[in-house]
Formats: structure tokens, sequence, C-alpha cells
């Protein structure tokens, strides 16, 4: 059976043929593809192909007919939706200006000339979840609605700014191989809600999930989001947080409530939250479905294990761990969490070596890099 028309189509739309045969080769063991040497090609493929889902453009065609910046506009004054709603990938040019006058005009992101596989399908799988999650609210815009007790943004919408947000963390994927830009994600919940409901009524449990919801509220960023996941449980989507830092936030909110003096009929309630935490790039996980469920089931084991916990990223096994990068080693190292960079630090020590080096050569330390260099070699056999 002929599987090829259900995966979804590129067009890519570029000048070089050469640059179209590269982008074509990375793509077309996971997507159909359709190409065009200019924009007025491409205008026309995207109205008569239905099944074109998402477009790669290159910044710097300049047809006579449709440039670039032409095609862009076009799409975005369709009166059709599937065609003013598409994602576009743009291959940024080394001028700003036309990267700005373009990101102005709707690109949905940039990627560079050289991209590789491994991003380049990172890049588009982000911005087709977007785009589906965004019709999802179009099509259904009373999934849109605040949830009633709190007035938070229901889970469809979490959904989307999740995938916002995976799509920010994308579009910096250059930096984030080097800085470890990464995307957190919160799930929390009362423990034993159940209980708490049967024992002071639906009423009592409802004020005290909003009282939750605005402490949350007054202590998240403005680059956050806050929103009902599912059920009770809320979840706080954190683009650009590391992963020490998620989890020690998630710690002081837990003992924020903790310590909370509720009380009821002037007896203090015994309260407790417990929260599960997923990190990209430490969970090895590149959507934004795949984080919110890695955190809700961490939720589920920390309730299960007693409540009042965090269970993050350092609960995972090890060795299923990637060698973090020297600076997230050293914040974990600040955080605490020395465990998790002990597996890697011949890893480690490679990459510190050249600044030893420099340390010794600029400051003569006395440093014993070479027997350094040897204990790392023999180590490393």
């Amino acid at each position: 059976m002929d599987t090829s028309q259900q995966r979804p189509r590129i067009l890519v739309v570029d000048e070089s043929r050469s640059v179209r045969t590269r982008l074509i080769q990375l793509i077309r063991d996971q997507y159909d593809f359709r190409e065009e040497s200019d924009g007025q090609g491409g205008w026309q493929a995207l109205v008569i192909d239905h099944s074109i889902q998402l477009v790669i453009c290159a910044l710097s065609i300049s047809m006579p007919v449709l440039d670039s910046d032409g095609l862009l506009a076009q799409l975005r004054s369709s009166r059709l939706a599937r065609l003013r709603q598409i994602p576009v990938l743009m291959i940024a040019s080394r001028d700003e200006e036309a990267n700005a006058r373009a990101r102005a005009l709707g690109a949905s992101d940039f990627i560079v000339s050289d991209i590789g596989a491994s991003e380049l399908l990172a890049r588009i799988a982000s911005a087709l979840r977007l785009a589906e999650a965004q019709n999802e609210l179009r099509e259904n815009p009373e999934r849109d609605a605040q949830h009633p007790d709190t007035g938070l943004p229901t889970r469809q919408r979490l959904e989307v700014q999740a995938a916002q947000a995976e799509v920010q963390a994308a579009q910096a994927i250059s930096y984030a191989l080097r800085h470890e830009s990464p995307v957190s994600i919160l799930i929390m919940s009362f423990d034993r809600y159940d209980a708490l409901r049967n024992e002071h009524g639906e009423d009592l449990v409802k004020e005290l999930h909003k009282r939750f919801a605005g402490m949350l509220a007054n202590k998240i960023r403005k680059e956050d989001s806050l929103g009902h996941y599912s059920g009770n449980d809320l979840a706080v989507v954190s683009p650009g947080t590391p992963y020490p830092a998620c989890e020690a936030f998630a710690n002081r909110l837990r003992e924020a409530f903790a310590v909370a003096n509720i009380a009821v009929h002037g007896k203090r309630l015994d309260l407790s939250v417990s929260v599960g935490v997923a990190n990209t790039p430490v969970d090895r996980l590149h959507s934004a479905a795949s984080l919110l469920t890695l955190a809700t089931q961490r939720l589920k084991t920390a309730q299960q294990a007693g409540g009042n916990r965090v269970v993050a990223c350092g609960d995972t096994p090890l060795s299923q761990q990637p060698a973090p990068r020297l600076g997230h080693a050293i914040d974990l190292i600040k955080a605490g969490h020395e465990s998790a960079v002990i597996p890697h630090l011949l890893h480690l020590s490679k990459e510190v070596l050249p600044f030893l080096e420099l340390l010794e050569r600029e400051l003569k330390l006395g440093l014993p890099l070479a027997d350094l260099r040897q204990r790392t070699r023999d180590r490393e056999h």
C-alpha cells in the first residue's frame, strides 16, 4: 500500500537547483515534497495543490514576477485560510534588514542555508505541530475559553502556548546546541485532591484551587505560560529555563504552599502539592506533547510516592541522560546535583582542558596539565 500521499507535503522554493536538491534529500524520508524555482511558481503550486502543508522559501529569490517578499505578502493576505495560515520557513539572508522585513510579512521561522537534517526536520515538525494546534483552536473557539474556576487558559490553549515555546526554542537552535537554550514544563496538582473534596466540599476545593493558581500567576515570569492541563492539574510552560532552575522553582512553589497558613473554621488545613518537571534538552524530547506527557507521568509518580515532592529530570536514570555542556554542568553542581555530572566527567575534562591551558599560559599557575592529559587518555582507553 502506498502511504506517500498520507505524509505532509513540503514545497521548496529556491532559484538554485542544487539548494532545492539538497533540501529535498534532507526531508524526503519523512515528507512528500514539491519544488519550484521562483515565487510565481510557488504561488501557483500552493493554490492548486491542497496537500502542501509547509513552505521552505529562499529569502534571496528575486524573480521579476513575484519575489520572496511578494510571495509572503500574497500568502498572508489570501482569502483562503489554508494559505494565510500555512507555515513558511525562510532561508535566512545575511541582510538583517531583509530578514526583519520577511518576519514582519509573516515568516514563521528562519533557517540557515547549510542546515543539517536533524535540525531541519525538528524545525518542520515544530512548525507543523504549532499550525495544527492553532487550526484546532480556530475551528473550535469554545475550547479556548477560560477555565470557569480559575480564569486560566484551558488545556487546548496551553498546548498552543507549549508549541509556541517549542518553536521559539527551535528558532534559536544553533544557540541551543551551544548553550542548551531549553524549554521547561511543570505539571502540578494538590495531593489527596479527592479526599480534600470529600472532607471539605466542592466549593472549598475550588476556592483552594483558585488561590493556588493565583499564587502561581504571581510567581512566574511574563514570558512563561500558565494554564490548565487536565482535570485539576495546572501547568507552567517556561521557555529559556534550564533544568536546575526549573527544578529549584518547582521546589520553591511546593515549599511555599506547604507552609501557607490556610484554615477552615479556625483549623489549619494540611495541604501539599506535587510537581512533575520535564525539560529539553535534558530529557531529549523535542515536542510539546511529549514534554507535557512526561511531566504528567512524573507528577503521578510524585503523588504515588506520598506527595509533597518534586520529580524532575534528575530522577531519570543517569545512564539515559546526555552529557551536559560545560556551562550546564556547572549549573548542576551549583544546584547540588553533582551526581548528574559525575558520569560525564571524562567528557567534560576534555572540554575544560583548552581553558586550563590558556589559564596556565597566561597566569603561570603551575597546573599539572601534562599529568591531567595523560590520566584522561588512560581513562578513555
